[in-house]
């Protein structure tokens, strides 16, 4: 066999799979529209990254990608002292626990079309992570007004 053909070969077989797996994740990265959500989730971050509301309103996330992901608040002074209530997939109240559980039994995730919303009451910034995309800086941000 002529080896610069079977490379080559080798090389179309690979652009055809890379550009069939971006069209893929294109279908499903869309971010979120209309009132079905308020941040949406591409394979490696939020839709937006950072999203503003006023107190007393609801944040509605939407897993709009083919991977499962959580949405897992980072620690906070305002959770620390009481004075927010803590937001994670799976319902944890505290990110040690949100953390182990992902990792030691992977709960606390949310797959394709699923939602999670959380209602804001105390003013402030709000950082969230998924947790087994974080390398990947899938980091997002709530801003939360008076």
């Amino acid at each position: 066999m002529n080896r610069r053909a079977y490379l080559a070969s080798l090389g179309t077989v690979t652009t055809v799979g890379i550009a069939g797996c971006s069209t893929v994740s294109g279908m499903f990265g869309e971010p979120c529209s209309g009132d079905n959500c308020d941040v949406g989730m591409t394979r490696t971050e939020f839709v937006p990254e950072t999203y503003e509301i006023s107190a007393g309103e609801t944040v509605v996330w939407k897993n709009t990608s083919e991977a499962d992901h959580t949405v897992t608040a980072y620690w906070s002074g305002k959770f620390e002292e009481g004075d927010a209530e803590y937001f994670a997939t799976g319902d944890y109240d505290d990110f040690e626990t949100a953390d182990e559980e992902f990792w030691n039994e992977a709960n606390g995730t949310i797959s394709t079309r699923e939602t999670f919303e959380h209602t804001f009451e105390v003013p402030g910034t709000y950082s969230y992570v998924c947790l087994p995309h974080e390398d990947g800086g899938m980091i997002g941000f709530i801003e939360v007004t008076e």
